[in-house]
């Protein structure tokens, strides 16, 4: 489109490969993480990446469905969707690309080996998300506090404990329970 056709308003449609990706589904992140799962275990990985791999996928499988919750243009909310398909599919990869015995014992950068390193990664990861999953909760546990006020403010005065009728006799004797 030239410069007039710009000045008579006409619109240029829209290049399908300019536009932004929409944003993953839950049946997008719930893949990526099936994909890291079957990565680590038919990579053979160490148990010790193997443990965090499927902490880190357990607690984003119980953050996605209140992914709402974080609100859909947070940080929070932005951070759990990369960690399931970018952050640690990415993390998994390098590492099961990497010859296994060279890939433990080698240092590779401070000293440490690549399993090292990818363990380091994972646990960021997993502390990362697990700050998130309380995020979530909290939020859930604030509007339970917020209902409570309301409700106590709205029927005034706490709750007292219900007592049956006929109070029932205490036993004097200490061997009776």
């Amino acid at each position: 489109m030239g410069i007039f056709g710009w000045l008579r308003g006409e619109q240029k449609a829209a290049d399908p490969e300019t536009l932004a990706s929409p944003a993953p589904t839950s049946q997008d992140i719930e893949a990526a993480l099936v994909k890291a799962e079957r990565m680590v275990v038919e990579g053979h990985a160490p148990t010790p990446v193997l443990a965090r791999v499927l902490r880190i996928i357990t607690v984003v499988r119980a953050i996605v469905p209140r992914l709402g919750n974080l609100g859909l243009d947070s940080q929070d909310a932005y951070t759990v969707v990369a960690t399931a398909t970018d952050y640690l599919p990415e993390s998994v990869a390098g590492y099961l690309a990497l010859p296994r015995d060279w890939a433990d014992t080698r240092p590779v950068a401070n000293g440490k080996s690549s399993l090292l390193l990818l363990v380091d990664q994972l646990d960021l990861l997993s502390l990362t998300i697990s700050r998130m999953y309380d995020a979530t909760n909290r939020m859930d546990a604030a509007a339970l506090v917020a209902q409570g006020a309301f409700l106590e403010s709205k029927f005034g005065g706490k709750v007292t404990p219900a007592r049956m009728d006929a109070p029932v006799q205490q036993s004097k004797n200490p061997l009776d329970l």
